[in-house]
């Protein structure tokens, strides 16, 4: 089982559901269970779609890719979501095409201590990310004048945060259906 709702297989959507599974498409030729489990409501993963690739896959994003997979694997790290962390550590880890610092920077935020690996501008992004995940209710001026002395211009803000609220949804829509990887092509990037 690959979720704990009923996912109608790609081999039986017709109609609206065929042409959203078409747009919902991987690189790999095929359509991940994170959107599969939309389809008994296609209208919902017609917007998760749409918000996904604005916040990682859009030509406008100057934030690095490696980064913004980094952030989305720390946020999936720490809301316990092993669906998103495989897919998206597997696309930093491409993304950076070095194996040892993939490593290196797996294990700090496994353990918490994304300062082993990160200073200055990354380290203050990846902190309003756990904020923003952990303690929503505290966030205040301060965490974005915070990021702002560490040089970060607020279309960087911008970005981080969408990505950090991005995926505190989908670990949820995640979770919550009991969604696993089985069948998927992990990895968006070869």
């Amino acid at each position: 089982m690959t979720a704990w709702i009923k996912m109608i297989p790609e081999n039986e959507a017709t109609g609206v559901l065929r042409e959203l599974y078409d747009e919902a498409m991987t690189p790999h030729g095929t359509v991940d269970n994170v959107m599969k489990v939309h389809s008994l409501r296609p209208h919902t993963m017609h917007g998760h779609v749409t918000l996904y690739r604005s916040v990682l896959h859009h030509e406008d994003i100057t934030t690095p890719l490696w980064f913004l997979e980094v952030v989305a694997s720390y946020v999936s790290i720490i809301n316990d979501c092993t669906y998103s962390l495989t897919h998206h550590f597997m696309n930093a880890r491409r993304l950076l095409n070095d194996e040892q610092r993939s490593d290196e920077i797996l294990d700090c935020l496994h353990a918490r201590t994304p300062q082993t690996q990160f200073d200055g501008k990354n380290l203050a992004l990846l902190q309003y990310a756990v904020k923003l995940t952990s303690n929503v209710a505290t966030m205040e001026v301060s965490d974005i004048e915070n990021l702002r002395h560490n040089n970060c211009t607020d279309g960087e803000i911008l970005e981080v945060n969408q990505v950090a609220a991005y995926f505190n949804y989908s670990n949820r829509l995640l979770n919550g259906l009991g969604v696993t990887t089985k069948g998927d092509s992990i990895g968006f990037y070869n």
